[in-house]
């Protein structure tokens, strides 16, 4: 029995200490020929973003709560500008901050480049939460005329070009 219970124990231990959290984003970009705009959805865990937004800005977001602090948009607008940068056709785009949405665990950002007719190029540079995760992975897909494209991006390696 002893035994037994040792195994069950040392199982624990090892699962435990095995148990590994993924530090990733997706960004999904698409080009809306008929709306002339790119349109871009992010998703983060939301204790990630929490946690790299409450300490560059020296707040706590209390984030998906009825505490959520009033500025939260705004100061995800600033984070989200700073570290995700997008050229197309190779001029620096600014985008707009459409909103926010919480589903779970993850937290959606839904941003827009107005004003773009067509798409050659999309130049990402994309340094999400990596000085606070150094394993963080950002995965970036777009889709343009119905040719979809990817890139990998990490802390060593946060910029991509994807040519349609």
């Amino acid at each position: 029995m002893k035994k037994v219970i040792l195994i069950c124990i040392s199982f624990i231990c090892l699962s435990y200490t095995s148990l590994h959290k993924y530090y990733i984003a997706l960004t999904e970009i698409e080009h809306n020929e008929k709306n002339k705009s790119v349109e871009m959805v992010m998703n983060v865990f939301i204790d990630d973003i929490e946690l790299a937004v409450n300490k560059e800005y020296a707040t706590n977001l209390n984030l998906a709560t009825k505490f959520e602090i009033d500025n939260a948009d705004e100061l995800f607008y600033d984070y989200l500008s700073k570290h995700l940068k997008i050229k197309i056709n190779d001029q620096r785009k600014t985008y707009k901050f459409i909103g926010k949405e919480y589903d779970g665990d993850i937290l959606y950002f839904y941003l827009e480049v107005e004003n773009i007719d067509k798409v050659a190029s999309i130049h990402v540079t994309n340094s999400m939460l990596v000085k606070y995760f150094p394993e963080q992975q950002n995965l970036i897909k777009a889709t343009v005329r119905k040719d979809r494209k990817s890139l990998f991006l990490t802390k060593t390696n946060d910029k991509g070009l994807l040519n349609f």
